[in-house]
């Protein structure tokens, strides 16, 4: 097993070094969107997304004749109460508290109806905060390929440098043993000052694992982001589901008096819960800000490495970066980090803007149970190499 992953991690570096010698700008962002995606967000999975939520929302009638039957028994155990109280002499006769079973009839009958408008203005704010995330997106896409492009004119200097230094080692090996007999003790100590810093820089300039290694710290960010934005995603998608299929049966419940808040509370959670695309955008939209800074800041310090131009390499200064292990300055990774944490903070900020209770707790006890289901699949991973 040791032997395969070797001859993997070895092959992986084969094509990531052919890639940065003879791979052309055009063919980089080909490569680049082929590896990565085409954004940051991969546009497919949000298209996906999206179409998921509107046809499962499409089955919001399953248990709508349920729902009736139900609040129809309701409504006359409810009506038994009034007319018992109203005997009795406890209670006058009211209308308006009597008209209100039927009005909740009425939106069990119309639950389709009464969804879409509930849910319309939190799709306001989402297709308002969608927009906003949009045009800062595509910024943040050319961007990346700029950065993409510029990395791999350092590389591809790198290697030129390192097959220099490789050429400068075997030329001073070869005139070294012919010579070295011939000179008096100071002229060697000259010489090796001059050979000594070659045969460093042949050593600093190996790039072509620097090269793997940071194409997967890369990836591996920008996938733990992609993951967080995805699971909130798809949390609010089968959040909101289950809440409208299963929401009928809160209207009937609501019915009698014990349970009368019980329709208030399941408005109040489906706004909140739809609240999530409005906020994950907004919040997409400030850390692809960040993103920005970040690609910037790393794009200025690729140009003053490469030049503009990418053809202008500063030695000195390439040798001081080849040193650092990998070929990033590692800001678009911290962003990327930053990122995945601040989405799993889209239910608490939902439930500031609509207080209710239950989605903060159902979220934390989702983390718990995808916790547990990592760490089971950890172990097993482990028993099973």
């Amino acid at each position: 097993m040791k032997k395969k992953i070797t001859l993997s991690l070895l092959l992986c570096l084969c094509i990531t070094a052919v890639f940065a010698q003879t791979t052309t700008n055009t063919d980089n962002t080909k490569a680049l969107q082929y590896l990565q995606g085409d954004g940051v967000y991969e546009a497919g999975v949000m298209v996906f997304l999206k179409g998921l939520k509107y046809s499962v929302w499409a089955h919001f009638d399953l248990f709508i004749t349920d729902a009736k039957a139900l609040a129809a028994i309701f409504m006359i155990i409810f009506f038994a109460i009034k007319s018992y109280e109203m005997m009795v002499g406890d209670k006058q006769l009211e209308i308006m508290p009597l008209l209100r079973p039927f009005g909740l009839a009425m939106i069990i009958l119309w639950w389709g109806a009464f969804v879409k408008m509930i849910a319309f203005p939190t799709d306001l704010v989402a297709n308002q905060t969608e927009q906003m995330f949009d045009s800062e997106q595509t910024t943040v896409d050319n961007l990346r390929l700029n950065r993409s492009n510029l990395m791999l004119a350092v590389a591809n200097s790198l290697y030129t440098y390192q097959a220099q230094t490789e050429v400068a080692e075997k030329e001073s090996d070869t005139w070294y043993g012919q010579a070295w007999d011939s000179v008096t003790s100071t002229v060697k100590e000259g010489i090796s000052s001059v050979v000594s810093p070659l045969l460093e820089l042949k050593n600093r300039l190996t790039v072509g694992m620097q090269l793997l290694f940071t194409q997967l710290l890369e990836l591996l960010g920008i996938w733990i982001l992609r993951l967080a934005v995805y699971i909130i995603f798809m949390i609010q998608i089968i959040y909101s589901t289950i809440l409208i299929i299963l929401g009928p049966f809160a209207v009937a419940v609501s019915i009698l008096p014990a349970f009368r808040d019980s329709f208030s509370t399941w408005i109040a959670r489906f706004i909140s819960v739809n609240l999530y695309s409005g906020i994950a955008y907004l919040i997409m939209y400030l850390t692809g800000l960040m993103q920005e800074y970040a690609l910037t800041s790393e794009i200025s310090k690729y140009q003053e490495l490469v030049g503009k131009d990418g053809l202008s390499a500063n030695l000195e200064k390439m040798a001081w970066f080849a040193g650092n292990g990998i070929l990033s300055f590692g800001t678009v990774i911290i962003v990327f980090l930053i990122g995945a944490i601040c989405m799993f903070t889209v239910p608490s900020i939902s439930t500031w803007i609509i207080s209710t209770s239950g989605i903060s707790s159902a979220t934390s006890t989702f983390g718990r149970s995808a916790g547990t289901v990592v760490s089971m699949a950890r172990k097993a991973t482990g028993s099973f190499f």
